[in-house]
C-alpha cells in the first residue's frame, strides 16, 4: 500500500522536524551556562559509552537491564530502519521485515516497562513518566502494524485498519519528537546521549575520576549561584536524568529523613535552567519540605529561592549517588560547587563549620590543636621523624585521627606491623598539617587551596618514595585533588600496604586470636572514590577472618554519615546515619565491625546501646602478629 508508506515517510520527517525545533529551543537553556571545552570527539565515543559504561551501571539491576537492553535496543534498530526504508522512502519489503522484528523487540520491552509500574518502588517519579509504557507500546505496535500493511497485498489491507495505526504511530512518536523541547519523559534520550558525548569528566570513562575541579580564585570564581553559573555541559547532564530514583535509594541522607533527595536536587537544577517551579515534581520530596514552594530561573539565585540550604548540607559527600547514577551525573559535583558560593560569598555554614574552617585557617587542624601535640600518640614508640636529605621508603601521614585517643589506638597498631614488616619509614610529627579535605567539601575552596599548597611545599622538604596513610580522606586528598594544584605523590592506604605486604611475605600473619564473627565497613573515600574494596578483605582472609558482608557493601556500601563535613554541620532528619548502618552491621549477626578510617570509627562508635564491637583492619592485623620467640 503505498500510500501508507508514503504516510510514514510524512510522519518520519514530521518527527525529525519537531525533534530538531525542540533540541536547538534546549541548546538555547544549556547555552545559559558559562563555557566549557567542546569535546566533539565524545560524539564518535557515544556507542562505547552507551553500550558499555552505562550499561555497566544499568546491568547491577538485571530486570531493567533486559528490558532497557528491549526497549532502547528496539527503538534505535526500528528507528534506524525507519530512517533508511522511509526517511530516503527506499520502500524495501526486506527492511519493512527487520523493522517489523525490531519494533516487536521493542513491545515485549514495553510490557516490562508497564510490569514494573504496575506497582513501582517509591524511588520511581510517577507523572509523564507513568504514561511512558503506553506510549513506547503504541509506537512499537503501529510500527508492527504498518510494516505489516506495506508488506502484504494491498487487497487484505484497509484504510480503516491503517489510520488508526497512523495516528498511534503518530502519537508515539511525538513522545519522542516532543520530549526535548517540553521537557517531557523522553528528553532523557536525546539529552543522554549528548551528554555521554560532552560529559564534564571525560575521563570518567577511562579510569576513577573524583578529584575536584580547582576554583580560579584569582578571577573571583566563587562557586555556583544560579543556574546559569554552572558550566554548558553541567546544565546537560542535569537534563540526562532519566528520574529513576536509584541516587535516592542508596542517599544516605535521604534514607536518616534529612531534608536532601538527589534525584529531586538534579531535577531543581532543571527546574532553574528552564524557568519554573517544583510543583509538578511527581517524585519524593525532600524529607520535611513541601512541594510547590520553590521555583527558579536561569539568572535567579538557587539558594533559597530553589533549595534550601539544609538540603546542600545533608549531604556527606559520599558518591553513593554517583555510583549508583545509570545516566552518570555528577550530584556530589553540583552540591560542592553551590556550597563553594555560600562559603566563599557569605560564610553562612550551620552547626561548628565555621568554627572548623576557622581552626584550620588558624592552626592547620580542624580542632584548633596545637602541631607540637599531633605526635603524642607515638611519644613512647620511638618513630623516627623525617628530616631533610634522609630517605625513607614510607612516610607516615597520621592525619587528624592523631589528635584522637580511640584512634592513637589504630596508629600504634599500624606501627606494630610496620616494624614487623622491617619497613623504613617515618613521620611528619609537627610538620604534619590538615590535607584540607574538610574545608574543600564545606566548600571553602581558599583554605583548602592555601593547606595544599603548604603541604606541597612541605613534602618538598623530605625525601620519600610514598606516602601510607590509615585515613581514606587524606588518601583521596594528596591522590586525587592535589595533583590540580601541583602535589604529584604515590599515596596508598594503610590496608593497601600491608595487603602488599602480607602478599609478597614480607609481613607475618597468623591466624587472630579473636574468634569472633566479623563484618567489615566500606568507608566511602576508601572504596567509591578509590576504588579499593578488596585489599581490606584479603588482610581479613589472610588472618583467618571469613567475612559477614553486609547487604551493602563495595562500591554500594552504605556511608556512615562523616563524610562531607556532616557531622559539623549537623543538619537533623528522623535517625542518624551512624544507627542505620550499625544496623545493618547487626543484621549480620556479626560481634566485630572491622573499619579502616578514623571517622567511621568515631561514627560507628558513636551509636549507643548493644552493638558490635568497633575495630580497626590495623588493629585486627596487629592482634595476629607472631608472638617473638
Amino acid at each position: 500500500m503505498l500510500w501508507v508508506q508514503i504516510a510514514i515517510t510524512f510522519v518520519f520527517w514530521l518527527a525529525v522536524a519537531t525533534l530538531a525545533v525542540g533540541l536547538i529551543r534546549r541548546i538555547g537553556l544549556w547555552r545559559n551556562g558559562r563555557p566549557a571545552p567542546v569535546d566533539w570527539a565524545g560524539l564518535l565515543a557515544i556507542p562505547k559509552r552507551y553500550l558499555v559504561d552505562i550499561h555497566h551501571v544499568v546491568a547491577k539491576d538485571g530486570y531493567i537491564a533486559n528490558t532497557h537492553m528491549a526497549v532502547a535496543g528496539g527503538a534505535i534498530a526500528a528507528l534506524a530502519l525507519v530512517a533508511l526504508n522511509y526517511g530516503l522512502a527506499l520502500y524495501q519489503p526486506w527492511l519493512d521485515w527487520l523493522t517489523l522484528s525490531a519494533a516487536a523487540v521493542m513491545l515485549g520491552g514495553s510490557y516490562f516497562v508497564w510490569a514494573r509500574r504496575r506497582n513501582p518502588p517509591t524511588r520511581l517519579s510517577k507523572g509523564p513518566w507513568s504514561r511512558l509504557p503506553y506510549t513506547l507500546g503504541a509506537f512499537a505496535v503501529a510500527l508492527i502494524g504498518l510494516t505489516l500493511a506495506a508488506i502484504v497485498p494491498a487487497s487484505a489491507m484497509t484504510a480503516a485498519f491503517a489510520l488508526p495505526l497512523l495516528l498511534l504511530l503518530l502519537a508515539g512518536s511525538a513522545e519522542l519528537a516532543l520530549g526535548i523541547g517540553t521537557g517531557g519523559p523522553m528528553k532523557h534520550a536525546v539529552a543522554g546521549l549528548l551528554h555521554l558525548g560532552f560529559h564534564p569528566r571525560k575521563e570518567r570513562f577511562t579510569e576513577r575520576s573524583v578529584g575536584l575541579r580547582p576554583l580560579d580564585l584569582d578571577a573571583a570564581e566563587f562557586g555556583v549561584a544560579k543556574p546559569e553559573d554552572f558550566r554548558w555541559n553541567q546544565l546537560l547532564s542535569f537534563d540526562a536524568c532519566v528520574q529513576c530514583g536509584k541516587c535516592e535509594a542508596a542517599c544516605p541522607a535521604f534514607a536518616a529523613g534529612q531534608p536532601l533527595n538527589p534525584k529531586k536536587l538534579i531535577q531543581d537544577m532543571v527546574v532553574g535552567l528552564a524557568s519554573g517551579s517544583d510543583a509538578n515534581f511527581a517524585g519524593s520530596p525532600y524529607p520535611g519540605l513541601p512541594l510547590g514552594e520553590h521555583s527558579g530561573a536561569p539568572d535567579k539565585a538557587i539558594v533559597p529561592f530553589l533549595i534550601e540550604p539544609e538540603t546542600l548540607w545533608s549531604c556527606t559527600t559520599c558518591r553513593a549517588c554517583v555510583e549508583e547514577c545509570p545516566m552518570l551525573i555528577e550530584h556530589v559535583d553540583a552540591i560542592v560547587d553551590l556550597r563553594r558560593n555560600i562559603t566563599l560569598t557569605t560564610g553562612e555554614l550551620p552547626g561548628t563549620a565555621p568554627e572548623t574552617l576557622a581552626n584550620l585557617r588558624e592552626t592547620a587542624t580542624t580542632g584548633g590543636h596545637d602541631v607540637a601535640t599531633r605526635q603524642h600518640w607515638a611519644i613512647d614508640l620511638d618513630v623516627a621523624h623525617a628530616q631533610p636529605g634522609k630517605l625513607v621508603d614510607v612516610l607516615l601521614v597520621a592525619g587528624e585521627g592523631a589528635f584522637d585517643m580511640r584512634y592513637q589506638r589504630t596508629l600504634r597498631a599500624l606501627v606494630k606491623s610496620l616494624r614487623a614488616a622491617k619497613i623504613d619509614f617515618a613521620v611528619l610529627g609537627d610538620s604534619e598539617f590538615d590535607t584540607g579535605d574538610t574545608a574543600r567539601r564545606l566548600g571553602d575552596e581558599a583554605t583548602f587551596q592555601s593547606l595544599a599548597r603548604r603541604n606541597i611545599a612541605n613534602f618538598a622538604r623530605f625525601d620519600f618514595q610514598r606516602i601510607v596513610t590509615p585515613d581514606p580522606h587524606v588518601l583521596n586528598s594528596l591522590k586525587n585533588d592535589y595533583p590540580a594544584i601541583g602535589g604529584h605523590f604515590t599515596v596508598l592506604h594503610h590496608s593497601t600496604f600491608l595487603a602488599q605486604l602480607a602478599k609478597s611475605g614480607q609481613l607475618q600473619l597468623g591466624p587472630t586470636p579473636d574468634q569472633r564473627a566479623v563484618t567489615y565497613h566500606d568507608p566511602c573515600y576508601l572504596g567509591r572514590y578509590n576504588g579499593e574494596i578488596d585489599a581490606p578483605r584479603a588482610l581479613l582472609k589472610g588472618i583467618g577472618i571469613e567475612v559477614q558482608e553486609m547487604e551493602r557493601s563495595g562500591l554500594r556500601g552504605r556511608c556512615c554519615g562523616g563524610g562531607g563535613g556532616a557531622p559539623l554541620t549537623d543538619i537533623p532528619g528522623k535517625q542518624r546515619i551512624p544507627d542505620i548502618r550499625m544496623n545493618d552491621a547487626k543484621a549480620t549477626g556479626a560481634s566485630i565491625v572491622a573499619v579502616a578510617c578514623p571517622q567511621c570509627t568515631a561514627m560507628l562508635e558513636g551509636v549507643v546501646g548493644d552493638r558490635p564491637e568497633v575495630l580497626d583492619i590495623a588493629e585486627l592485623v596487629a592482634q595476629s602478629l607472631p608472638v617473638p620467640a
